[in-house]
């Protein structure tokens, strides 16, 4: 018998899921599409996906797409407080190496052409933290789901436009 919520329940529940995110594509949007439907811990993703997004979407950026219901599977290990607020942000780094991406972690994500970055979406300790994939261009840095409803990537003109004028929680600059 599966309880709900394990890592095991969730994996069977994300393979059984009818509708699955389109493969080797970036997701834009976790409380939109299929990808709201898919769990992890205690909740679906599109309440607690973000770092799992992040992941997925950094790695098809370096061309290692992997399927978004593994990347949940193996990085369930690293939830906090059974996934309710999502997964430990200072082991993102563990999952980014699993998968062979190489990376930095860092303070700030200067001079990184792409990065995985997560912040406080308002006053630290009293809000809930995000995390967003990010590709710098001569336009600006493209930010993937920056926003749970939005199904398209989003530009900024500067990391602080991403996570205002606090310092970030962890970046992990991609190599």
């Amino acid at each position: 018998m599966l309880i709900k919520g394990s890592r095991r329940y969730n994996l069977r529940h994300n393979s059984e899921c009818a509708e699955q995110p389109a493969f080797g594509r970036m997701i834009n949007g976790q409380g939109l599409g299929a990808v709201s439907h898919l769990r992890y811990g205690i909740c679906h993703m599109s309440f607690n996906g973000c770092e799992v997004i992040a992941v997925h979407n950094a790695l098809i950026y370096l061309g290692k797409p992997q399927a978004l219901k593994d990347i949940s599977f193996y990085m369930e290990r690293f939830r906090v407080l059974m996934g309710l607020f999502g997964c430990n942000a200072y082991r993102l780094g563990r999952a980014l190496e699993h998968y062979g991406a190489a990376f930095e972690r860092s303070r700030d994500a200067e001079g990184a052409k792409a990065f995985i970055i997560t912040f406080w979406t308002k006053r630290p300790f009293l809000s809930s933290i995000h995390t967003v994939f990010c590709v710098r261009t001569h336009s600006g840095i493209k930010v993937y789901n920056r926003y749970n409803n939005v199904p398209n990537m989003y530009i900024c003109r500067d990391v602080e436009e991403i996570a205002g004028k606090r310092r970030p929680i962890a970046v992990y600059k991609l190599k």
